[in-house]
């Protein structure tokens, strides 16, 4: 009844807040006539735009969860169905594309958990085409954030990512948050400490140095599959004789 826009809020956000809301206010379209549509003749809910997570719905269709990076480009997902690994498939095909494509290359993804920095013989192209979530500086998915939230009516559930937990970042992240608009925010996801030791200076020689004598890093306790489960997404999809959501 106001016949306001989104982006005609952000005053009025920064007047409630008292801190300057660091987003541009301009645009490049007229929106003054479908504002004095709204005033006259209102606006349905169904017309109203949030946005909501869809990491499920993303592995199962082959796609990146809508507006965050990629989250690895290797790993395992669980659910009540089991377990299923989830490959960044456009990474296999510009891998296959270079010819770099083999055991070696995958054995390297494994064990950094699908990071590429560290992984030898990958191009640099790739390395920065393919960063994750946890690579990717939070300054600038919160930037990317705030300046679609000047469009959005109601708000985004966004997922920050931040690989080693740190008060002062914490503080810092969240603040920044506050300061550019943002309304909401969703999980704070982190790395667990396992993750993070596998990354150490020792074991990265450790595992170079078996790369480049062509073996793969030994893995005690290794659960060896037959290559009839090897070949199923799901292992304990393919026991109850079902397949696996992401094949579904």
């Amino acid at each position: 009844d106001r016949g306001l826009m989104p982006q005609d809020t952000l005053d009025l956000l920064e007047q409630e807040r008292g801190v300057p809301v660091e987003v541009p206010r301009g645009g490049r379209m007229d929106w003054n006539p479908l504002r004095e549509k709204i005033r006259a003749h209102g606006m349905r809910n169904s017309n109203v735009l949030a946005i909501a997570p869809t990491a499920t719905i993303s592995n199962i269709t082959g796609t990146s969860p809508c507006i965050e990076p990629t989250y690895k480009n290797l790993f395992v997902k669980s659910n009540l169905s089991g377990e299923f690994i989830v490959l960044n498939p456009f990474l296999v095909k510009d891998l296959k594309k270079a010819g770099l494509w083999n055991q070696q290359m995958v054995d390297q993804l494994k064990y950094f958990d699908g990071e590429l920095g560290p992984v030898e013989g990958m191009p640099e192209e790739l390395k920065k085409r393919y960063l994750t979530a946890f690579a990717v500086g939070f300054e600038w998915i919160m930037a990317a954030a705030a300046r679609r939230q000047k469009w959005i009516d109601q708000s985004q559930s966004l997922n920050l990512f931040l690989g080693q937990p740190d008060l002062k970042v914490l503080s810092r992240m969240y603040r920044l948050a506050w300061h550019q608009g943002l309304k909401t925010t969703y999980y704070l996801r982190t790395l667990g400490a396992s993750n993070i030791e596998k990354a150490t200076v020792k074991l990265k020689k450790e595992v170079k140095a078996a790369l480049q004598e062509g073996e793969a890093p030994a893995e005690e306790g290794k659960k060896t599959y037959t290559a009839e489960q090897k070949m199923a997404c799901s292992i304990e999809a393919m026991r109850n004789g079902g397949e696996c959501e992401a094949c579904q």
